[in-house]
Order: structure tokens, then sequence, then C-alpha cells
């Protein structure tokens, strides 16, 4: 009986010790699909089918060919392969890149003491150089200035 409590008691430690808040300053930040699916999962209950993700992935190519199109100097940049192929959010992407890749935000703020807040301790670092926020599901939390993606960071609790 003793050694049942023993082990009892050291799984819970373990798992205690397991439980960690994730939190990063990245310059890579959230794919697309990767954000597509959770709010798919979010609104729904269930992971999108077959006909939802081809109908998105041609949404999303359109969206992309017409901004290059029209941006040729984006289409011509070294970073274009993680915008049109990766479908990845990364430092120096526009705003527009930005709402063709995940959608609207959750939230946005150009309020500094608000900022703070979900800078958490990655502030002190990025302070004076941002001028809005934009909040996404997952943690994800992008900063931008000149509607330019300047730093991006991640807060999440398991």
């Amino acid at each position: 009986m003793k050694r049942i409590v023993l082990v009892a008691g050291l799984l819970i430690l373990a798992a205690c010790a397991s439980y960690r808040v994730k939190e990063q300053r990245t310059t890579q930040g959230p794919l697309a699909e990767d954000l597509w699916m959770t709010n798919v999962i979010l609104a729904n209950g269930r992971e999108p089918n077959f006909d939802e993700r081809r109908h998105w992935n041609n949404q999303i190519e359109y969206r992309i060919s017409q901004y290059l199109h029209q941006h040729p100097e984006a289409a011509n940049s070294l970073d274009v392969s993680t915008f049109r192929f990766v479908r990845q959010v990364s430092v120096g992407q526009t705003a527009e890149q930005v709402l063709i890749l995940l959608g609207r935000p959750i939230s946005v703020t150009s309020d500094e003491a608000e900022m703070e807040k979900l800078a958490r301790a990655y502030w002190p670092t990025i302070k004076g150089t941002v001028t809005e926020a934009w909040v996404y599901p997952v943690g994800w939390r992008l900063y931008f200035k000149d509607s330019k993606v300047v730093d991006i960071t991640q807060y999440l609790v398991p």
C-alpha cells in the first residue's frame, strides 16, 4: 500500500513539474493552415473535411497570387517563399500579407499599456519599436510598426 501511495505521489509531482507555460519570442509566426484549422475546430468542434481543406487551399492560393500580381516588389523579395509556399507569418511582412494568411485578428490594440500586457517578459526588448499589436488564437501576438510585422510572441498556457 505504501508503494502505491509513493508511486501515485511521484506521478503527481512529475505531472506538476511538466506543466509549463509556453512563452516565446520568434521571427516566424503561425502557419496559415494551422491557425485556420484551429479556428474550424473551435467553431465546429471537428477538423475540416477534405472539401473544406481544398476550398480553403484554393482561396488562399488565389489571394496570395492576386497580392503578388499587384505587388511585384513582394514577388521578387527574398522571403517570398515563406509567404507564398510555406504560408507562414514572419517578421518583415506587411499587414496586408498577414490578413491574407491569417484573416482578421481576435483583437487589435495600439494602447501601450495593453501591448505591455500582451508582450509580457519581452516588453522591455520591443518597447518603443511597436505601434500596434494583433492578437490571434493559440496565444499568438503580432507587433507592427508602420504596417510591417516587427516582432512576434506567443504566450500559451497548456
